[in-house]
């Protein structure tokens, strides 16, 4: 006579069954019917993130100007745009961090999505400025958000008594509401205005993290390929040296990895038209796709690809209230050194086969 399962045994073998079950629809993956809530929570994390900063600002936008032009709640609108006037220049002085929100319990889900992982080489005194120059900017600056922009890898924990603050273009701040959710994961404006605000005004004990390689270096964000922007890029150096902030080299290995982009050499038809729409708004447009929120081939989510952020040893800066170009440029050297050296340390670990490039 046959044993018949319990049925606890039944449901649980029902339940494995279809976590390994996924269905191929005309070549498309779709994930399996069955997947753990955490994994859930971290690809709604994902998406919370990647849809506020693609759709945010022009969605509120459009409800802005529906509510002015054919509703009832027309002064909404009005208020508070008399208020952001008034609020303008706040992401050039200090910007207005919410500790609560980058608390949020849904970060270390984002974390753990990719994961993000954040390595420390060396200690930081919380009696000095820095400047964190990040690269590489890759497609929408995952590594980067993750581990500055909120508490998802601990960075309060990691560096006790050092305060980060992303700085970004300064038309992120430009949309209503979008400003708010900006401004309150500790971002301000990469700005000169900005850095020498936070520089003189805030304190000590500020990290700031600038993404050197800035909009340009999005177009070059494809696998494999660590094609960073740097040599003519000199402003941070010569406002570490005005105020004596020390330099902090950061690499993510993984940041170019998570999307594929569109092919988009030098010289060619799409990319001249990337860097025309670049030079004219200030942003850039690569044309990517990573996966989607329930299949694996096609979208707009990243893929569950590791990042490995690197955070390097300061590099300690005189003040030199007036500094040459001799100055400038021997400190814009050392800093390469350092962060080529950063790369090459850990490359075995994290990144064997990928290639280093300096433009």
């Amino acid at each position: 006579m046959d044993a018949e399962l319990e049925p606890s045994d039944a449901k649980r073998l029902y339940w494995t069954f279809l976590s390994f079950v996924t269905m191929k629809i005309l070549g498309i993956e779709f994930a399996p019917l069955s997947l753990p809530l955490k994994r859930r929570l971290q690809t709604l994390a994902v998406f919370y993130y990647g849809t506020s900063f693609l759709c945010l600002g022009f969605t509120m936008v459009t409800l802005s100007l529906y509510l002015f032009l054919y509703t009832q709640f027309f002064f909404l609108p009005l208020l508070y745009f008399a208020w952001f006037f008034h609020d303008r220049n706040k992401c050039n002085e200090g910007g207005r961090r919410w500790e609560f929100l980058r608390r949020w319990r849904l970060w270390e889900y984002f974390a753990d999505y990719f994961p993000v992982k954040m390595i420390k080489t060396a200690e930081l005194d919380p009696n000095k400025n820095y400047i964190f120059g990040y690269h590489p900017h890759g497609i929408l600056c995952y590594g980067a958000f993750c581990c500055f922009g909120t508490e998802g890898t601990h960075f309060s924990q990691v560096f006790p008594q050092i305060t980060p603050r992303i700085l970004t273009l300064e038309g992120q701040f430009w949309f209503p509401l979008h400003r708010e959710h900006v401004m309150a994961a500790g971002a301000c404006a990469a700005t000169r205005e900005s850095i020498e605000w936070l520089l003189t005004k805030e304190g000590k004990g500020n990290a700031l993290i600038l993404v050197i390689g800035g909009a340009a270096e999005a177009l070059d964000a494809h696998p494999g390929v660590a094609s960073l922007i740097l040599k003519k890029r000199k402003g941070f150096v010569r406002l570490a040296l005005k105020h004596g902030a020390s330099l902090v080299p950061v690499f993510a290995f993984g940041e170019n990895e998570i999307f594929e982009q569109v092919e988009n050499r030098q010289g060619s038809f799409l990319r001249r038209m990337q860097d025309k729409m670049k030079n004219v708004f200030g942003f850039s447009a690569p044309l990517f796709h990573g996966r989607g929120v329930f299949q694996y081939n096609y979208g707009v989510m990243p893929f569950r690809k590791p990042i490995h952020v690197i955070i390097g040893k300061p590099i300690e800066v005189e003040k030199i209230p007036e500094p040459t170009e001799e100055d400038i440029s021997k400190l814009h050297q050392k800093y390469i050194a350092g962060l080529t050296s950063l790369f090459e340390e850990f490359k075995p670990i994290y990144g064997p086969n990928v290639k280093f490039e300096l433009n």
